[in-house]
């Protein structure tokens, strides 16, 4: 067996257990009893052991070195090579037993953070943040780091990016941001959201649901919708991709928006090219590109007028009639109402990157020493004021309310603001490609957007780093100018 196929093999084989590790942890998240979750939480930390020493075996260092050195071997090995080198590198310098402990209490934090959120109790949550950041801190003396600690986090999510390449894009996304938003909330003309709260049964919600999933293209034979507390999406591999939502049968929006949402993941993920299937580079290119996926479904589709003149009258059809006497532009006015609000997961348009960049700032704090944990909650509420006008009046509507720290995954948040950042860019780019692009939402053809997005960034995986994504579909570096210049064109015209 040549050291290629040898390493291809070794590979899979941690490809499997990956597998089994992502299954069980959806099961975690939409189903398992309560009584599971501490065996769960020792099978979980079991297997991400088995996977942590076999990233770190001598068996891989020989077999990295050998596909490294030759010549002759395929770029998707050798970009696979590189991504489990980085991993490699990272694994050896953290204990096996500190990590597997830290599997095992990223789950039980989550589970305990369910029962925290919904008692609104910070207090009993923050003995597992404490620990979760500590070991945060440790790993990232572990791995080392240039400039901010925080650089090491980010990394993680967005390779190569920086709190010295954020903060600038951020600040500008501020300052572009904030006065728009102030400027909507005195608006005179105002939307009439009473229309949008009927009553609308969960089973029917469910319907919808997966109507709109048909319509964007999402492949049921290649994936599933469930129900959960925090919506996601995940891939097993690419051939069951599976999104989760959450109803709430007085605003239908949660589910709706939130499953398509997870559909722009699910799609990026089964349009990977085959050809990459069950190799490292068979993955996302990060979170940021992962994210412009979602949102640009879920923003620049799902919220876009003329996708929603051909599917409103789908909606009334679910609903029951309880729509029927709400016109047209009493309902999408309605749909995309901005006014500053607690949830993160239910942000409007305009709001929804100051969301990110208030947890993007309490995060660096914590990492810098600035801050500590359990002064979260207040300096939370600060943000809240500073940036909305608004206090959150329990920890359930402000610090308590995400599943990302519960589960360690700090540095994650940045990636939906660049996320939306980059779904701008492509959209723009798209107009110029798709000069139709609005006429295609309207009449339901969308295979043509679909097919462009594969292009340029689906089929790619992990071949291409986000920047080098970005820039050949777009002919640009990252730039908010085009959000920017999307929602100030959208809310003045919504807003008169």
């Amino acid at each position: 067996m040549s050291k290629e196929q040898a390493f291809l093999d070794y590979m899979k084989k941690l490809n499997h257990y990956g597998q089994a590790t992502a299954l069980l942890q959806w099961d975690s998240r939409t189903g398992l009893p309560k009584k599971g979750q501490g065996e769960r939480a020792e099978v979980l930390g079991t297997l991400s052991g088995e996977m942590h020493k076999m990233i770190t075996s001598e068996e891989v260092t020989s077999l990295l070195e050998a596909v490294e050195n030759d010549e002759q071997v395929t770029a998707i090995t050798k970009k696979s090579a590189e991504q489990l080198r980085r991993d490699h590198d990272a694994y050896k310098k953290i204990p096996a037993d500190e990590f597997k402990a830290y599997v095992m209490l990223r789950s039980e934090s989550e589970a305990f953070w369910e029962e925290a959120k919904e008692t609104n109790n910070f207090e009993g949550f923050k003995p597992y943040l404490e620990k979760i950041v500590a070991f945060k801190k440790k790993m990232i003396e572990y791995l080392g780091y240039e400039g901010h600690p925080y650089n090491r986090l980010l990394d993680d999510f967005e390779p190569g990016m920086t709190v010295e390449k954020l903060d600038p894009l951020f600040e500008e996304l501020k300052q572009g941001l904030i006065p728009l938003i102030q400027h909507v909330n005195i608006a005179k003309n105002k939307p009439n959201t009473d229309v949008l709260f009927h009553h609308f049964p969960k089973d029917k919600q469910r319907e919808l649901s997966l109507a709109f999933l048909d319509t964007i293209g999402y492949d049921f034979h290649a994936g599933r919708l469930d129900e959960t507390v925090h919506p996601f999406a995940t891939g097993i591999n690419r051939g069951d991709v599976r999104v989760t939502t959450k109803y709430d049968e007085h605003d239908f929006r949660v589910a709706l928006l939130g499953t398509i949402h997870e559909g722009g993941h699910a799609l990026y993920e089964q349009n990977i090219s085959e050809t990459l299937a069950g190799t490292f580079a068979g993955s996302a290119s990060s979170f940021g590109i992962h994210e412009s996926q979602s949102l640009f479904m879920e923003k620049f589709v799902g919220q876009n007028e003329r996708f929603w003149r051909a599917n409103y009258p789908v909606l009334q059809r679910y609903a029951g009639g309880t729509f029927d006497d709400v016109s047209f532009d009493e309902f999408f006015f309605a749909l995309n109402e901005s006014k500053p609000s607690f949830i993160r997961i239910e942000a409007d348009e305009l709001t929804y990157c100051l969301h990110i960049i208030v947890r993007y700032e309490l995060e660096k704090a914590l990492f810098s020493e600035e801050l500590e944990v359990k002064d979260l909650p207040k300096a939370w509420s600060e943000k809240m004021k500073d940036y909305f006008g608004i206090v959150p009046a329990t920890d359930a509507e402000g610090v308590l309310q995400d599943v990302h720290w519960p589960s360690g995954m700090f540095g994650y948040f940045p990636s939906y603001a660049l996320g939306y950042v980059y779904a701008a860019q492509l959209h723009e780019r798209l107009l110029v490609d798709i000069p139709d692009f609005e006429e295609r939402l309207e009449t339901g053809e969308l295979e043509e957007i679909r097919a462009w997005m594969t292009e340029h960034v689906h089929k790619h995986g992990a071949m291409k780093k986000p920047d080098e994504i970005i820039r050949d579909a777009t002919g640009s570096g990252v730039d908010a100018k085009p959000l920017l210049a999307y929602l100030k064109n959208k809310y003045e015209t919504l807003y008169a």
